[in-house]
């Protein structure tokens, strides 16, 4: 993971290292920042004039910021309903675009998470007869599979439904919150823009540093002492933040399971019941169907894939596997959140064995 320092408000702020791909780049301030990003915008629209902005908004906290500073820029939001979600994010982000009267199209894959795992989706190739695109639950090396079924292929229906027949001719923008301090894969790989057919994806916010990101939250959260509105929208220009944000520290926009960490499941459990005991019942149905990757989040051992290991998607930023990821459970305990026993009841696996 490429860091950067602390910064208090007004100061300069830059990466450790520069961006490969990056074209120009020095520290700069947070007002800098933002005026870099709406230059970013504004580039695009002079070289390439998309017909359709179409902002990117997952839910989670990055993805918030940039819907707040880009809103008044954008056509419609988009927000991929993976199947496999918790649905408080989907309520948070159509709340959120009322508020803001920003138009939201859905974005559904032909294809849901429990018929992938499960076998049932065939290739459409001839020579693909009798067999599956998938089966059982994905590991790392089997991100990209449900990346693309789950994510690419609800965006290209999207993108299908503007443009029509005029195919590559119709020109669209996806803005999207990815960022160089992301990651080491997001700082070596990500651009300020790029062309991908019909489409132009923009970064307005790739060369923001935590300093910034902490810095604009600090400008723009609700901080009076009252009983904040819902989704924290006390204000005209407040800065929103979704309950699965604050509980899970994700959009959870899509629990495929191919990059859980030890835990997650029980974290998931803790705060939506529900969707936990959706993913065991899945559990039990590949098991019955004798599938031998029947436990979802199991890493390595879950279904293989020939790539050893299979990159983040343009719109997983939270599927990159950090070293010494600490359980949030093992955090909650340790600030006193929670007990030595209501710890070990929690880590109870209730999960089916394989």
């Amino acid at each position: 993971m490429t860091t950067q320092v602390d910064i208090l408000p007004g100061m300069p702020d830059a990466l450790e290292k520069v961006p490969p791909k990056a074209r120009e780049y020095a520290a700069l301030t947070l007002d800098e920042a933002i005026a870099r990003s709406h230059a970013l915008i504004d580039e695009v629209a002079a070289r390439f004039a998309p017909e359709t902005w179409l902002l990117l908004f997952s839910g989670g906290d990055d993805s918030s910021l940039l819907a707040h500073l880009v809103r008044s820029r954008m056509d419609r939001a988009v927000h991929i309903r993976t199947t496999i979600a918790i649905p408080q994010t989907a309520e948070y982000v159509e709340a959120v675009c009322a508020a803001w009267e920003l138009p939201l199209t859905w974005a559904d894959p032909p294809n849901s998470y429990e018929d992938l795992v499960l076998g049932n989706v065939a290739p459409k190739t001839p020579e693909a007869k009798n067999s599956t695109v998938w089966r059982g639950f994905p590991g790392p090396g089997a991100h990209d599979v449900m990346y693309q079924r789950l994510k690419e292929k609800a965006l290209d229906e999207v993108r299908r439904s503007l443009v029509g027949k005029r195919g590559r001719a119709g020109q669209i923008a996806y803005v999207a919150g990815t960022r160089w301090s992301e990651s080491d894969r997001r700082h070596r790989n990500a651009n300020e823009f790029d062309v991908d057919g019909a489409v132009v994806w923009v970064s307005p916010i790739v060369h923001w540093t935590e300093g910034h990101m902490r810095e604009y939250r600090e400008r723009y959260f609700c901080r009076a002492h009252h009983e904040h509105a819902p989704h924290m929208l006390c204000h005209p220009d407040a800065l929103p933040q979704s309950e699965v944000a604050q509980n899970l520290h994700t959009s959870g926009d899509c629990k495929c399971g191919a990059f859980a960490h030890e835990g997650e499941l029980e974290e998931i459990a803790f705060f939506y019941p529900e969707v936990a005991a959706r993913i065991r019942a899945l559990q039990e149905k590949v098991k019955a169907r004798g599938i031998p990757w029947c436990v979802w989040g199991a890493g390595k051992s879950a279904a293989p894939r020939d790539a050893a290991n299979s990159a983040p998607g343009r719109l997983c930023s939270s599927c990159v596997q950090i070293p010494g990821q600490t359980d949030l459970l093992d955090t909650w305990a340790a600030s006193g959140l929670l007990t030595p026993a209501q710890r070990r009841a929690l880590s109870s696996p209730g999960t089916v064995e394989s």
